[in-house]
């Protein structure tokens, strides 16, 4: 996505996009990255297809710029931009691709653009707050950088309830921790340590032990995979609710939450030694299972 900033980016003159070219960039982008995308895209009706690439190329333009420049201040540029690009989205002015599709699809589905900005402002958050004092600053991270996009989903099923949106909000922040969880090493790479400095004063251990997976470091890990299936299972009867495609994809991605959570008991809690990863044939199971409405297991019994 970033070598497409030389002809789409804040300094260049890129001509506006007919909708149908929106929309195929969109799908492009889309179908080049590894996650479930493409497993989820072969159950969606052809008439949502488009609508969730508009989707998905907006959250990696927007994690891409924040996450794959190793340059803070330029990351706070970019994504000023992109927030500007995005309110020009919501009046139907924008010229990038991206935006171009987007607005279509919250005019379509009467999308608000606020769990788009929420998202930006976490991203923007992520530039300058490296550390979180306790769980529940580490929530409210979450309501920004993770619920805004399960919100987003229920407008795509229309299936917006309060009840909807609670478990919708639930199992989103379940699958941020698991993806703490699981990238506790990538992000302390980047200096960021999204486990609670309580947490960390209760394993009695640093900031800098935790980077470096210490001795204490895979009991503290196993209390927040806890915290993280707790959140996946309180959401979970949102797969009874809405269409047949909407019902699938919330299967997949608790299962796929849960799945990451077992990979990493199973792994010890030890993700330093090794990442911990979702199989192919894993993905495959998980796939089936969504179709079909089993439940995926309840968990690992490991002890760390």
């Amino acid at each position: 996505m970033l070598t497409d900033l030389a002809w789409c980016g804040p300094d260049s003159q890129s001509p506006r996009w007919g909708l149908d070219q929106a929309f195929e960039y969109c799908e492009k982008l889309a179908k080049s990255h590894y996650e479930n995308f493409s497993v989820t895209h072969g159950w969606l009706p052809l008439e949502i297809r488009p609508h969730f690439c508009s989707i998905y190329a907006y959250c990696r333009w927007s994690d891409d710029l924040a996450d794959e420049l190793d340059d803070p201040v330029r990351s706070m540029r970019l994504l000023g931009w992109w927030r500007g690009e995005l309110q020009k989205a919501s009046r139907g002015e924008s010229l990038h691709p991206v935006f171009v599709a987007l607005h279509h699809t919250m005019e379509t589905y009467s999308l608000s653009i606020v769990p788009f900005d929420d998202l930006l402002s976490a991203f923007v958050q992520d530039q300058s707050v490296t550390s979180y004092e306790d769980d529940q600053q580490l929530l409210d991270y979450c309501t920004r950088s993770a619920n805004p996009v399960g919100r987003i989903i229920l407008g795509l099923a229309r299936t917006s309830s309060p009840q909807a949106i609670e478990w919708s909000d639930s199992i989103c922040t379940g699958l941020q921790i698991a993806n703490f969880c699981q990238d506790v090493s990538l992000d302390a790479t980047r200096g960021r340590f999204y486990l609670p400095k309580e947490r960390l004063d209760r394993g009695r251990i640093t900031q800098s032990q935790w980077g470096q997976g210490s001795d204490r470091a895979p009991k503290v890990l196993q209390e927040w995979t806890e915290q993280a299936r707790a959140h996946l299972s309180a959401g979970a009867p949102l797969a009874e609710q809405g269409p047949s495609w909407f019902r699938r994809s919330v299967r997949l991605f608790v299962g796929g939450g849960l799945q990451i959570l077992d990979n990493i008991a199973r792994n010890r809690f030890d993700v330093w030694s090794q990442p911990v990863e979702v199989t192919k044939f894993q993905k495959i199971r998980l796939a089936v299972r969504a179709v079909l409405g089993t439940p995926k297991s309840s968990g690992s019994k490991i002890r760390a």
